[in-house]
């Protein structure tokens, strides 16, 4: 079943086409990796999916459903979250806390029963915070939960924020350069982290990386951009074999782990 569709997508900005008719579609349970040198389209693509943008042409459907026609601060509530390159927290609160911001859109009692911590109020703040503990037990920051994110180490962030987005409970996860300034070692980390959370959370899963021992590591298939066009689209096999993307980006074949 399709979950993402992108199809004929073009984003302008003046006379310069950030995007330029980009089609593609994402199975349910799919782990799509997008590609492609610098400016090629990737970070606009992920600001028309998350609605920072919107395209000058084009359709996306989230589950057949127009997600253009969406306010972004909706897009929680329809299952999507997004990780962001340069981080999203908010360093002077807590781990715990910065995870418990990306369950707003499930909390349901009022801000007067909140306030005071009544009957359900009461019940549904243990249920947050243990499903808020439970994401960072599971990318390993639970430690972590009651130190303010400012102090904390940037692999930690990191882990925080992918917390934060599991915590969300989503159906679309876009992970954008999710091992960006890291160390070798912080990079494997990480990698190893995602490739658990989409096997056991059946996640789909669009990410945008320049690591391509990462991408061709965790992603079933692969989207090549290349000045706003969509250049190649495959398997990491078949996208490494193919000499348009050799030539324009890759350079030499990356392993692919079996």
């Amino acid at each position: 079943m399709t979950l993402l569709e992108v199809d004929d997508v073009t984003l302008r900005f003046g006379r310069v086409a950030a995007l330029d008719g980009v089609s593609f579609t994402v199975a349910a349970g799919e782990f799509l990796a997008v590609i492609g040198p610098n400016g090629a389209g990737k970070s606009s693509l992920f600001n028309v999916l998350s609605r920072v943008y919107r395209p000058s042409s084009g359709a996306v459907r989230l589950a057949g459903e127009d997600l253009l026609a969406l306010p972004a601060r909706a897009l929680a509530g329809r299952g999507v979250a997004r990780s962001f390159q340069n981080l999203g927290l908010f360093g002077h609160l807590t781990a715990l806390e910065n995870v418990l911001v990306g369950r707003h859109h499930l909390m349901r009692a009022g801000v007067l029963a909140g306030g005071v911590m009544l009957g359900r109020a009461r019940s549904e703040e243990r249920t947050h915070r243990a499903a808020a503990r439970e994401a960072l037990a599971f990318v390993d920051a639970e430690s972590a939960a009651d130190t303010p994110v400012a102090v904390l180490p940037y692999g930690v962030q990191k882990r925080v924020e992918l917390a934060r987005c599991l915590a969300m409970e989503p159906r679309l996860l876009l992970l954008d350069e999710p091992v960006a300034g890291m160390d070798q070692g912080e990079r494997a980390e990480i990698t190893d982290l995602i490739h658990r959370l989409h096997a056991e959370r059946a996640l789909t899963v669009v990410l945008v990386e320049h690591d391509m021992g990462m991408v061709m590591r965790v992603a079933a298939r692969i989207v090549v951009l290349d000045f706003g066009h969509v250049m190649a689209s495959g398997t990491p096999a078949e996208v490494q074999a193919d000499e348009r993307v050799i030539r324009a980006y890759l350079g030499e074949p990356v392993e692919v782990a079996s």
